[in-house]
């Protein structure tokens, strides 16, 4: 089993550690392969839009997010980190989905991504941890993932973990490991269930890309559909 592991932050604090909870469960029996941001892509998507109109290979910052979407690719499972950052997903792990453009149903979709499944894991001091997850799950859905556990966790207390009292901590754990325990009795050699929201996604897709396939059978996004067997009806 591989696993493929986002961190939105070079912080080790307690984002990191509830990390290292739900992987406690899989060390030994996956490979897990982590990225730390904004290490491991440090530049700012421009909004070129180079990597739809002439290929994910003409981004300017093809060396990152290629050994990234590689990694994605292979992983049985995607787990996405970061803390809230006022109400929301750290910058880093902004731009790198901002990177990924290109993988959103409307352009490019990776085949493999619809049987995937991610975990996406974030906390906060008070109010916004849920707003966080929502950044990311809005992009993993939009990638073609349909399964996607959800961890958040308000402090309510101190933003250092061994400053938590005891009862904050014991009520972060056992929801972790509950998620963790959830996600490592999944039979991975079978893909993940496609729900009938990214179905219905893909469907209005294929005819927004059918019409522009036919417009222009040199258009980039048109034509990748076309090659997949999209246009032909090909079942998810």
């Amino acid at each position: 089993m591989d696993i493929t592991v986002i961190n939105g932050t070079e912080k080790h604090g307690v984002t990191y550690h509830l990390k290292e909870m739900f992987l406690s469960e899989f060390r030994g029996k996956a490979n897990i392969t982590e990225y730390y941001l904004p290490k491991d892509c440090p530049n700012f998507c421009t909004g070129c839009t180079n990597c739809i109109l002439k290929g994910e290979k003409a981004c300017k910052d093809a060396e990152y997010i290629e050994r990234i979407d590689s990694s994605l690719l292979e992983a049985d499972l995607i787990v996405m980190v970061s803390p809230a950052y006022v109400f929301h997903i750290t910058g880093a792990m902004k731009n790198l989905l901002d990177h990924f453009a290109y993988r959103w149903l409307p352009h490019r979709p990776a085949p493999e991504m619809f049987g995937k499944r991610a975990v996406i894991i974030t906390q906060c001091l008070g109010a916004g941890a849920k707003s966080a997850a929502k950044d990311i799950k809005h992009s993993l859905s939009w990638w073609g993932i349909s399964k996607i556990g959800i961890f958040t966790g308000a402090l309510m207390g101190d933003i250092v973990w061994d400053k938590l009292s005891q009862k904050k901590q014991t009520e972060l754990t056992k929801k972790i490991e509950k998620l963790s325990q959830k996600f490592s009795r999944i039979d991975y050699t079978k893909p993940a269930h496609t729900n009938l929201i990214t179905k219905f996604k893909f469907y209005f897709c294929r005819k927004m890309q059918k019409s522009l396939h036919k417009a222009d059978s040199e258009y980039l996004d048109g034509k990748y559909w076309a090659e997949q067997g999209w246009l032909d009806k090909k079942q998810l």
